[in-house]
């Protein structure tokens, strides 16, 4: 009895953290109907939730098809369509990842009772201060990513219909808005007011939601990796510990390498199932944030020329954040793959000899399947490591002087 009155406040202190770090994470994605909802039963909550969805996907729909239609028929030239191709791009982007975070809210659920678990598994204060450490790491990813990513956007779009233009027909004057995201003119004209406000208002809305979407799923996946570090970081401890504190009895000891082992399958398992749900949003990131870097180059020269501070300063803005979107998968991918073969490395460097020969040859399975590391990819085609995020730089540059070379 006394042990069930003692686990209820380790598991609501394990609740409190586990909520702690992923506290971001469900401003971002609750706003649009994402974040997982499996521990609620309430019928008008999910009803509530399935009408935001809705209402989200009806917002992107209206604004992406006009604009593809734009860029395929509107008799524009080939400069204008450009202009075009770079916010119908984020708001493709966005809308897998809407549809990937949709789809695999289960899975994400399961991470984070996954994440909650571990809370409860790790009752060490060494332990747990290290996983608040990288708790409040994954915060400031989050965080960060919230700032850069949606404040890039923002600007860009506001940046575009900051200036107003003075449109003529016949003998009458009319002062409008550009457009954000430019509209196929044969379903909806949006010259003129209250179209033109309507429109305007329902394209930032559709740039809150596609944002909300990527930097969710940025998040999320920094967040889980950097737990799944911190895990990794746990384990290295009771490795180097277990020759340390080892006991006159070798059946203890090799009792806390079988610990060992399950913990460490227990985190490639988590690591597994990250990589199932990410490795879509990442292919969708890692070819829509190389175009998009290389349009925003265009668009960047485009502004030199007529010296608009304005535009200029959101491109830059927009660029970078980008490029930290597409850096920050490619550093995820990275830390996993290192702290997957320190475990390895750590358990071959232990004073593995001063162990009972039994627990010694036991130790070779954390070794063995250290070796066999579980990586991060893009559409399981591209390993995501800091080598992939210069390949990125380096392509949206080789594309931008092709494009320069096409249009001037």
């Amino acid at each position: 009895m006394s042990s069930n009155i003692k686990s209820a406040p380790e598991n609501k202190i394990s609740k409190k953290y586990n909520n702690h770090s992923l506290q971001f994470n469900r401003w971002f994605l609750k706003p649009i109907g994402a974040w997982p909802q499996k521990n609620s039963s309430k019928s008008l909550w999910k009803i509530f939730v399935l009408f935001q969805i809705i209402i989200c996907s009806s917002i992107i729909a209206s604004i992406m098809v006009p604009c593809l239609l734009y860029v395929l028929f509107e008799k524009v030239n080939i400069k204008q369509k450009l202009n075009a191709v770079g916010p119908l791009l984020h708001r493709i982007m966005g809308s897998i990842n809407y549809w990937v975070l949709l789809q695999r809210s289960d899975d994400i659920h399961k991470l984070i009772q996954h994440m909650e678990a571990d809370w409860n598994l790790v009752q060490r204060i060494d332990g747990r201060e290290l996983m608040l450490q990288h708790a409040k790491f994954g915060r400031s990813v989050a965080m960060i990513c919230g700032i850069i990513m949606q404040g890039g956007t923002f600007l860009f779009s506001l940046a575009r219909a900051l200036k107003t233009t003075t449109i003529i027909v016949g003998n009458e004057t009319f002062t409008t808005y550009p457009m954000t995201c430019p509209v196929y003119s044969n379903i909806i004209d949006t010259r003129f007011s209250p179209v033109n406000e309507i429109a305007l208002i329902v394209q930032f809305l559709s740039t809150f939601i596609v944002s909300s979407s990527t930097v969710g799923a940025c998040s999320l996946a920094a967040v889980f990796a950097i737990h799944a570090c911190g895990q990794l970081n746990v384990l290295s401890i009771w490795l180097h510990e277990l020759v340390l504190n080892q006991e006159k009895n070798h059946i203890s000891t090799q009792r806390k390498l079988a610990a060992i082992v399950e913990h460490h399958l227990r985190i490639l398992s988590f690591i597994s199932r990250l990589e199932s749900i990410m490795h879509k949003v990442s292919l969708a990131e890692l070819m829509g944030c190389t175009i998009s870097m290389c349009l925003l180059g265009y668009y960047t020269i485009m502004a030199w020329e007529t010296l608009d501070t304005a535009k200029l300063t959101s491109y830059f803005i927009v660029y970078l954040s980008m490029g930290f979107n597409i850096f920050i998968f490619c550093y995820i991918g990275e830390i996993i793959t290192e702290q997957c073969k320190h475990v390895g490395e750590v358990a071959y460097m232990t004073d593995w000899y001063n162990l009972h020969h039994k627990t010694a040859r036991d130790l070779i399975l954390v070794i063995v399947r250290s070796s066999n590391v579980i990586k991060i990819t893009a559409g399981k085609l591209f390993n995501l490591s800091i080598a992939t995020f210069g390949d990125v730089i380096k392509t949206s540059m080789v594309y931008l002087n092709l494009l320069r070379t096409m249009t001037m």
